[in-house]
């Protein structure tokens, strides 16, 4: 916890000024393709405020965290406080580095590994190596089975040649790029595809084969460069055999960041949380603290509800990753685990969007100005969390070929089962909600059935498996003590499990917004 204490104090006096500066000036990645002399270097430039960040955040310690249960609960504690800012530049990095050292770690030829590895783990950025993920081609989007890009073998090197465009290349400043490709003669589709390590230079100045078309001008996440990037015969080194290109891509690069990703979308809701609940206390209008209005403290009940749910599932999610790690997951935890690095994905993006979009409402214009609330970055970003990785429908879709496949309803019942089981004595009544909602919950995802649905079908029905996981995870971390915490509960269960109507929603935003206000 002290560590945790510390390094919040760090993202609220450094982290958080520094990026401020960097998106009131409007002072966003330029790309240099040239130095001064005319020699190509495709160099990215940031405002001096960014640097001041990325040296904050990695001295903190996220890229050294260990692959076991301990050190993915250390990692997932430290990234939800970082993202309090958004993403700001220094989040995407982060985690696209952690993703391609796990790779690295877990997949790749040892001797690739040792080259590597240490300066991905080094905790000064100036020094440190940065990690990207490439994947994504102009034709087909979030369909990786669509690449062109193709891997010829270099007879020379022993190594392999890059050659095609990759469409959105987010940390195109970073220093090694993790790249799917297609090698000549293999199949189409995903069974086709190699990923490979392409360094970003081979002498530490000139572009190793690629040259960036430009920078992406996004809605949001605009400190960090994205990019349009082409390359000719870069050379690049397989990330284990060839042919376990995408398995190696989802497991461990699109799954870490899947997974942070929905770690992140916590954090955003937790700051939304926070600005909206500390100005509605101080604000007056008409006469009284604005929070006092009906109106505005179901908004805010309902945004710390959602926030705490964020919180409880993801650091559920966090402990699969972990227990997988460490090779002692269950058969039904790793069910569980399939299900929710998807489906939370979706979850916590859509909710830390709706979250911030009720926060600026609850500070009405001020919400809007940019140099009076954070809130207006933080609603640019969870806009761009909803994208990154898959977009919702993609990741519905894979959740529907999962369950097809009796991957996931059989092993997350009982799993979800035994969060169930463990909520607090003192609501047992929340409990047995909970449990009569499981199997008609759970009965459009079996197989035999799931594979018949639409995917509009398949979207409501993930999304109330998912409201069952939050509610579940929220009531097994409850205090049946502290009143706030289980009238979160009840607030969430009644307004996405249960017959509303039914609800005291008056005496269930008073007990969440009074007792924690």
């Amino acid at each position: 916890m002290a560590e945790l204490d510390d390094f919040a104090t760090t993202v609220a006096t450094a982290i958080d000024p520094a990026v401020d500066v960097c998106e009131s000036h409007r002072d966003l990645p330029r790309h240099v393709p040239y130095d001064g002399v005319g020699r190509r270097v495709e160099r990215i430039e940031f405002h001096p405020a960014h640097d001041v960040a990325a040296r904050a955040a990695w001295a903190a310690g996220l890229l050294d965290t260990d692959t076991t249960l301990a050190g993915d609960l250390r990692l997932a504690g430290l990234f939800f406080l970082l993202t309090h800012v958004g993403e700001g530049g220094v989040a995407c990095p982060i985690v696209c580095t952690i993703g391609l050292r796990r790779a690295l770690e877990r997949r790749a030829d040892p001797a690739l590994a040792e080259r590597h590895v240490p300066g991905l783990r080094a905790l000064d950025s100036t020094r440190a190596t940065r990690g990207a993920q490439f994947l994504t081609e102009v034709h087909g989007g979030s369909d990786v089975g669509a690449n062109l890009v193709r891997a010829t073998p270099d007879a020379e090197s022993g190594a392999w040649r890059v050659s095609g465009e990759k469409w959105f290349c987010s940390v195109a400043d970073a220093d090694l790029f993790a790249v799917t490709a297609r090698p000549e003669g293999a199949p189409a589709g995903t069974r086709g595809l190699g990923c490979f390590l392409v360094p970003r230079t081979l002498d530490g100045l000139t572009p190793n084969g690629f040259a960036i078309r430009r920078l992406k001008d996004k809605l949001g996440t605009r400190a960090l460069a994205s990019a349009e990037i082409d390359f000719t015969n870069a050379l690049a080194y397989p990330i284990g055999a060839v042919d376990d290109g995408f398995s190696i891509a989802v497991e461990e690069l699109l799954n870490t960041s899947r997974w942070l990703n929905a770690v992140g979308a916590a954090g955003i809701m937790g700051r939304a949380w926070l600005v909206a609940s500390t100005y509605a206390s101080r604000r007056r209008a008409f006469g009284r603290v604005i929070a006092d209005f009906d109106g505005v403290a179901e908004q805010l009940a309902l945004l710390r509800a959602h926030a705490d749910a964020a919180i409880a599932s993801t650091l559920a999610l966090t402990a699969l990753v972990g227990r997988l790690d460490e090779g002692i997951a269950t058969d039904d935890e790793v069910a569980a685990h399939r299900f929710l690095v998807n489906a939370l994905k979706v979850a916590t993006s859509l909710d830390a969007t709706s979250c911030v979009h009720d926060a600026i409402e609850v500070l009405g214009g001020n919400g809007t100005i940019e140099d009076f609330s954070v809130l207006p970055r933080l609603y640019r970003d969870a806009v761009v969390f909803e994208s990154w990785e898959g977009t919702h429908h993609v990741l519905c879709a894979q959740i529907q070929r999962d369950a097809a496949k009796g991957l996931v309803t059989a092993g997350l019942e009982r799993w979800l089962t035994g969060e169930i089981d463990r909520a607090p004595e003192g609501a047992r009544d929340l409990a047995e909600t909970l449990r009569e909602a499981l199997a008609p919950s759970l009965k459009l995802l079996q197989p035999g059935h799931v594979e018949s649905l639409g995917g509009s079908d398949v979207r409501r029905a993930v999304t109330r498996v998912t409201r069952l996981v939050q509610a579940a995870t929220m009531l097994r971390v409850a205090d049946a003590n502290n009143a706030a915490a289980v009238a979160g509960v009840r607030l969430f269960v009644a307004r996405h499990l249960s017959d509303e109507s039914k609800a005291d929603w008056e005496g269930l935003v008073d007990a969440v917004v009074t007792t924690t206000a």
